[in-house]
């Protein structure tokens, strides 16, 4: 019998060398997958919630309301409807994955696996990300068909960039509020007292060149207003503020947001004791 046990040999642990993709794809797929099996909270409700704005503001007041921007009011407001669709969903996927998996005692699901700093921080990012496109995709689809807030696409090109940047960053803030946060009170706070206080003075239901001073000159240091602008310009054409400021200026936060969350992750942040 001793012989038999030394014979038989343990099964060797896999060494990754560079990228874990069967790590990374099943981080991304559970990311995924958190938010799709609640699809009617997480993204029927935020579709249905885009429409009652857009009935308000458009049934409502846009009748009585001049040309925005050379456009109707409903197909001035549709795009930043649009934008804080993808910009509170993306927020909320990855903000309260990790706070429930911190409540939860579910960290070790994605620290004890082979998954690097990189690998994870992608893994919820990508996911969050996926979320604000899809929502926002199906928004659009959705406000498309209705009278009077049809959409045009002028620039498609910068429809693509500003709805994925946006969903990025909005996604690694998610991330940075989940790390932070210690309660859902915490979490609650940060999307009340800054993510939405953001997206409504962003310009979303008026043009900031109307703002007086020094409301519009402040506006133009808030990154939500540069991911609205340049995603309404590539629907009416028409930019409120530089379309070349807002392409640089978001692709470098996302890019500084994106090494933040690494460095969290690298050091354990509110992750490990």
């Amino acid at each position: 019998m001793r012989d038999m046990a030394d014979s038989v040999i343990p099964p060797q642990p896999r060494d990754y060398h560079g990228w874990n993709w069967s790590g990374f794809v099943t981080l991304y797929q559970r990311e995924i997958r958190r938010f799709w099996k609640v699809g009617t909270q997480t993204v029927a409700a935020p579709v249905v919630t885009t429409l009652l704005y857009m009935l308000v503001f458009v049934v409502a007041v846009g009748a009585s309301r001049p040309a925005v921007g050379g456009v109707t009011f409903g197909h001035f407001v549709a795009p930043g409807l649009i934008m804080m669709a993808i910009l509170n969903n993306a927020f909320a996927n990855s903000s309260s994955s990790l706070i429930q998996a911190k409540m939860m005692g579910l960290t070790p699901d994605f620290l004890t696996p082979p998954l690097s700093a990189l690998e994870q921080v992608l893994g919820f990012a990508l996911g969050a990300a996926t979320r604000g496109v899809v929502v926002g995709a199906v928004t659009a689809l959705v406000i498309g068909v209705l009278p009077g807030a049809g959409l045009q696409l002028a620039h498609p090109w910068a429809i693509v960039y500003f709805a994925v940047t946006a969903s990025l960053i909005l996604g690694l803030a998610g991330i940075l509020a989940g790390l932070w946060a210690e309660k859902f009170d915490q979490l609650a706070a940060v999307t009340n007292f800054l993510i939405m206080p953001m997206t409504f003075l962003s310009g979303t239901f008026y043009l900031v060149d109307k703002l007086p001073e020094p409301f519009r000159s402040a506006s133009h240091f808030n990154p939500f207003f540069y991911l609205i602008d340049g995603f309404r310009y590539g629907f009416i054409g028409h930019a409120d503020g530089s379309i070349l400021i807002g392409v640089i200026s978001m692709g470098v936060l996302t890019v500084g947001m994106f090494l933040w969350c690494w460095r969290l992750f690298v050091t354990g942040y509110r992750l490990k004791s």
